[in-house]
């Protein structure tokens, strides 16, 4: 199992990405997918889809550093083996036909050309077969280690790398701005959001920092005021507008439970002024907070209780 897990075992990428054929695929398929998974990619000269798809797999190959191995075997050049292999029960009557072995066993096919995004997440489910996962998997856990730990900086730099590497990897992207956030440099990490590819731009993680962004900046000026809405809330409970920007100044103070807190009690006290909007701007918190946060699944269930009472 520490061949499918060690980063740092060296994979020439010969024996990464092979051509197949009967003499060797007993050896280059079944014997070695004891140790890593073994994709074995039925393909055709004449087969347009094949074009499309051979390439895309060889990176996503590459990309995952010997975790798993690729092996390409042109069914006209052998014909003994596919009809071998489709006695067995493997449709192989089309291609492009991908079959993954591992431990010497099928474990998971598909046929068709499949966008690259798909064909990461069939290696990734087959790499959890094999009690692996990919660079970037573990690069990301790092990095929100790291952030955990209180290490920015280390995160930033983590985070960095995997989106260089995928650049549209919106967790990665989300959390290059987060870090940047967390290092004082809102303005770079504004055009991180900013300059994200169109293809990831309303993703929920890059939407959660665009929140997190505009809450920033709102707090700032709210929290100048800190003492000013307390002083009015004193003077009148029902004083919805002083309750949202104390919200928001909480929030800024990274008190989110207290926060969420005040915006209930305005939800509670009068749901519907203003347009719902303590509820807004709570839906706000949850975004830029993100949804397993403890403060937000905390406020989620007392929504919910007030909403649905």
């Amino acid at each position: 199992m520490d061949v499918i897990t060690d980063p740092n075992r060296p994979n020439p990428a010969a024996e990464l990405i092979k051509d197949g054929d009967a003499r060797s695929f007993m050896q280059d398929v079944v014997q070695a997918s004891r140790e890593v998974p073994v994709l074995v990619d039925f393909w055709a000269t004449w087969c347009g889809p094949c074009k499309t798809l051979t390439p895309a797999l060889e990176k996503v190959v590459k990309a995952a550093q010997g975790r798993v191995r690729l092996v390409k075997i042109d069914i006209d050049q052998n014909r003994g083996l596919v009809q071998q292999l489709s006695q067995m029960g493997l449709p192989l009557q089309s291609v492009p036909t991908v079959v993954a072995f591992w431990q010497g066993q099928i474990a998971d096919l598909f046929q068709g050309a499949l966008p690259e995004s798909e064909l990461k997440k069939f290696i990734e489910t087959l790499l959890k077969q094999a009690g692996g996962q990919m660079p970037t998997a573990e690069l990301l856990a790092e990095a929100k280690q790291a952030v955990e730990q209180g290490d920015h900086q280390t995160a930033l730099e983590i985070y960095a790398a995997v989106a260089q590497q995928e650049p549209e990897n919106a967790e990665a992207l989300a959390g290059l701005a987060r870090a940047l956030m967390a290092l004082g440099e809102e303005e770079q990490a504004l055009a991180v959001v900013e300059n994200a590819p169109e293809k990831i731009r309303n993703h929920a993680e890059i939407a959660g920092v665009r929140s997190a962004l505009e809450l920033a900046a709102e707090g700032r000026e709210a929290r100048a005021r800190l003492a000013e809405f307390e002083q009015r809330l004193a003077a009148d409970p029902d004083d919805h507008a002083a309750r949202i920007e104390l919200a928001v100044a909480l929030n800024a103070m990274d008190q989110r439970a207290e926060a969420a807190q005040a915006l209930l009690e305005a939800i509670k006290r009068d749901r519907a002024w203003n347009e719902e909007a303590a509820r807004k701007q709570l839906l706000k918190f949850f975004e830029a907070w993100g949804p397993m946060d403890p403060a937000t699944v905390k406020a989620r269930r007392g929504l919910s209780t007030l909403l649905f009472r």
